[in-house]
């Protein structure tokens, strides 16, 4: 009897396989990470290829942890970066260039042409999305306005469309797929049908043959080939989605905050009918840099050597000194959607050390997710009492308790943190009978701590007061 479920995620910066147990427990992971391309400022791109040589090998070295084989595995799933977009040949499989990633902002002046005089909430109502540099719809269209010989390809039928999962999916099974997360984030998908809509597709300008097929999010799709041959392919779902399907965040009003390359909340509104099966809406607000922050410091800077030393940097001093740090490199996403921002310090002195930077880098990401944790109360009508918070940055206790101080609400930390992998794996293991029920997942869930604010409200109101003023500062920028 097949003992595992593997989970393939293929992050912004890194690929990683999982094997995950039946009790929910993570009992081999192997870890690449691939390198980030700026050809000039605010573009950045993956190479296709490299990506998938890290998937076939990170795949094979976390069955090789544990000396197993395709034969141990009852199903694979597969969670990725989102909105990052690929073309390729349909006929070779080949990529026709490098992805466009999604904190890539060159397509700032088409996002405007396209809004016109109805500005960014033109496909709102359909997509429930602003027109953003952020999402897939537009790269595609900015890749076809920039190359005439991929535009007539694209016209004939022969060129692929996909975000990561699509390209990761194509690899391995040979099947031309996304799911229905995936798609909820390129601008081309209604959200009441749940299907391609051709008045969006008309209106940003790509041809419906360069579409993939819209799958359910957990559900057998087809078999796989190496490096996994004969395990059923079972499941996709776009990470952040991933992730709030790893917290058991199952029942409307719960809420989940990954912090990752950037940081996500998410909040389950429920369900709405469509045909014969419900359909689970979520309602998200999305920070472009929050672990990035820390590699910017790493790689750019200099000042540290790894992303665990900025919390040695950060407990050199008491406070972030009056230093405030707005990672505006690709612009300010929400609940500000500014692609005219760019990043900013704020409120240096001769006082300020590296410390204070290096706290303020930390603080930046949990007064964004303030921001964002507002917009969404306000736009929810619901009023959360706690937030479970996940993805790398959230072993930094620093952090976590700034994060509940800024929130005034309890932060959960789960014992098990890399809950993107796990919701890959419980989506292809539900669809297969790996695992029996939603209820069964929920029981696996453990807390590992609960951080609890304890700073003074008016000292809250001040430092967020001052970092509001910092992002004013950031606005504006590019002309």
């Amino acid at each position: 009897m097949a003992a595992y479920v593997a989970a393939i995620d293929q992050g912004t910066t890194s690929s990683r396989c999982a094997l995950v147990d039946r009790h929910g427990q993570i009992v081999a992971m192997a870890q690449r990470e691939h390198e980030q391309i700026y050809p000039q400022p605010g573009w950045v791109e993956h190479d296709a290829n490299e990506i998938w040589r890290n998937v076939e090998l990170v795949t094979s070295e976390a069955l090789d942890q544990l000396g197993a084989t395709p034969d141990d595995l009852a199903a694979v799933g597969l969670t990725n970066q989102r909105e990052t977009t690929l073309l390729w040949s349909k006929e070779t499989g080949q990529p026709l260039g490098n992805a466009i990633v999604w904190q890539d902002v060159r397509t700032a002046d088409l996002c405007r042409r396209l809004g016109g005089d109805e500005g960014a909430d033109r496909f709102r109502a359909q997509t429930g999305l602003p027109l953003a540099t952020y999402f897939a719809g537009p790269k595609v269209r900015w890749i076809l306005d920039h190359d005439d010989e991929i535009r007539a390809r694209a016209e004939e039928g022969e060129v692929a469309f996909g975000t990561m999962d699509t390209w990761v999916a194509w690899n391995l099974t040979g099947e031309y797929v996304t799911d229905v997360t995936n798609a909820s984030r390129t601008m081309l998908m209604d959200l009441e049908t749940l299907s391609w809509d051709d008045r969006l597709l008309d209106a940003i300008g790509i041809p419906p043959s360069m579409l993939p097929r819209i799958v359910p999010s957990s559900g057998l799709i087809a078999g796989s080939r190496d490096p996994l041959p004969g395990v059923p392919f079972a499941g996709i779902l776009g990470d952040q989605h991933a992730a709030l399907f790893g917290q058991a965040c199952f029942a409307p009003g719960t809420a989940k905050n990954t912090y990752g390359t950037g940081c996500f909340l998410l909040l389950n509104t429920g369900e709405h009918q469509l045909g014969g099966e419900p359909a689970k809406y979520a309602l998200e607000g999305s920070v472009a840099i929050a672990g990035a922050g820390v590699q910017w410091l790493r790689d750019n800077l200099k000042m540290i050597e790894s992303a665990e030393q900025i919390s040695e940097l950060a407990t050199e001093v008491d406070d972030n000194g009056g230093v405030y740090f707005v990672p505006a490199f690709s612009g300010l996403f929400a609940p500000w959607w500014r692609d005219d921002a760019r990043g900013v310090i704020a409120g240096l002195t001769r006082y300020a050390t590296r410390g204070h930077l290096a706290r303020a880098v930390l603080e930046s990401t949990a007064f964004q997710s303030r921001d964002v944790f507002d917009a969404m109360e306000a736009d929810a009508g619901i009023e959360l009492s706690e937030l479970k918070v996940d993805g790398g940055m959230v072993v930094n206790d620093i952090l976590m308790q700034f994060q509940a101080d800024m929130l005034d609400v309890d932060v959960v930390r789960p014992r098990i943190s890399e809950t993107t992998v796990l919701g890959a794996a419980y989506a292809a293991g539900l669809a297969v009978g790996f695992w029996a029920s939603l209820d069964e997942i929920a029981a696996h869930w453990e807390e590992d701590r609960t951080f609890t604010p304890s700073m003074d409200p008016d000292e809250r109101a001040r430092r967020y007061r001052d970092w509001r003023k910092a992002v004013e500062r950031s606005m504006g920028w590019v002309e």
